[in-house]
């Protein structure tokens, strides 16, 4: 019996072993110049970008400049909110003023969470909106199942992104910005007297490497995303969910020496455009309207979707699983009558309204105990949009006390009368 006991132990072993060792982890490279994907490894897997996400900061960033919205010299002015973020940081002080060409270089070579949210800030008037407006232009890129919160990427349960995706931003941000992009390759620039290193260890000794982006969480793990010329042969490739940052360089060297050779090496100059870009989102004017824009999602249905929210090979989020879960799967879809309700967004899917609701009520806490979180579906077909409520408010005082809090920490919040 005990020899069958070590015999069962040992094949459960083996066959979870693959699935312990990569969950999470997901990786892809692609031919800038055709497409094609040379590798892919979970490619539509959804994980947190942790500071990838800077690469769509910057690349709103630059569309800012192409509109003359911003220049590199104009100045920054520091929130007590955007110096307060935790490290990383470039050391920015309330009050103190910087540059956006600072701004760029600190986001790119310090991977600085206190810049992205500065610049969250000038371009978006709150980080909240200038979330909403990165999310909008991930879909006109054609990143279907990318949902940012935050400029930084600093944790956030519903910002979630896939390898795929990332090369698709990756691509973008080449073929839209071919000037700025090189500085995605600058290892180190002096800020207010004292010279600041960048840590993309393996652009600086991978060959024909020029960038772009590292990142890491508890969360996501140690990611990445490079792009490296050869020639005429243009790649990009992406790996997320690596163990440590040497285990994730040396997986991405692999695979570029793997593949690369597979990539065209046709004389065509010109990158894939895998999607037009539409009209730039304005983030400038993003505060314009009293009614909350609509906040997107991956697109997927039922309890997948849930699954895929949360998706993380990660023991150190297991805590935050279970309450992201229940609070997706428990949003009402119907409205309690004779109660006081607020809105917070109007949002494509409904998961995707259901996730913004429980990222709010994570956020809030005691503000929305009383509360309940319900989507409404309104219009029809293609024009459908799900309202992101927060119903059961027992008096007006209640409901208007958490819409001032809301509001207070970047939400939009609408409140309404109650029903019946």
């Amino acid at each position: 019996m005990t020899t069958f006991r070590c015999l069962l132990l040992a094949i459960l072993t083996f066959a979870l072993a693959p699935a312990m060792a990569w969950a999470g982890s997901a990786a892809i490279i692609i031919d800038a110049r055709t497409g094609k994907v040379l590798s892919a490894e979970n490619p539509d897997t959804l994980n947190h970008p942790a500071s990838l996400t800077k690469m769509m900061s910057l690349y709103l960033t630059f569309e800012a400049l192409h509109r003359g919205t911003i220049h590199w010299d104009t100045p920054i002015k520091v929130s007590k909110t955007a110096a307060a973020k935790p490290p990383m940081r470039l050391g920015l002080k309330a009050g103190m003023k910087l540059t956006v060409r600072e701004a760029v270089l600190g986001m790119i070579v310090r991977s600085g969470n206190d810049t992205a949210a500065a610049m969250a800030e000038k371009l978006g008037g709150t980080e909240a909106k200038f979330a909403q407006a990165m999310t909008r232009k991930a879909r006109q890129l054609g990143m279907s199942r990318t949902v940012f919160i935050n400029a930084s990427g600093l944790p956030a349960s519903a910002q979630v992104t896939t390898a795929r995706d990332m090369s698709t931003l990756a691509i973008a941000l080449m073929r839209d910005f071919p000037k700025e992009y090189r500085l995605f390759a600058t290892q180190s620039f002096v800020f207010r007297g004292r010279k600041v290193r960048g840590h993309n260890n393996l652009m600086y000794r991978y060959d024909g490497m020029d960038g772009i982006k590292t990142g890491y969480t508890n969360a996501s793990g140690f990611n990445l995303v490079s792009a490296v010329r050869d020639g005429n042969r243009r790649v990009v490739g992406v790996v997320l969910g690596g163990r440590t940052a040497k285990s994730r360089d040396n997986r991405m060297a692999a695979l570029l020496d793997r593949h690369l050779g597979k990539a065209s090496n046709a004389g065509s100059r010109a990158l894939v455009a895998t999607v037009k870009t539409r009209a730039p989102v304005e983030v400038v004017a993003l505060g314009a309207s009293d009614v909350p824009l609509p906040f997107a999602a991956p697109k997927r249905q039922g309890r997948d979707a849930v699954a895929a929210l949360i998706a993380s090979s990660h023991s150190t989020i297991r805590a935050e699983r279970p309450a992201v879960m229940n609070e997706l799967e428990n949003t009402a879809d119907i409205s309690p009558a004779g109660a006081w309700q607020i809105q917070i967004s109007a949002a494509p899917t409904q998961e995707a309204a259901r996730a913004l609701l429980a990222q709010a009520r994570s956020v809030a806490g005691h503000t929305l105990k009383s509360a309940s979180p319900y989507t409404e579906a309104v219009g029809n077909g293609a024009a459908t949009v799900y309202r992101a409520r927060f119903v059961g408010f027992g008096s007006r005082d209640e409901a208007d006390a958490a819409c001032d809090w809301l509001k207070r920490h970047s939400y939009d919040c609408m409140l309404l009368p109650a029903r019946g």
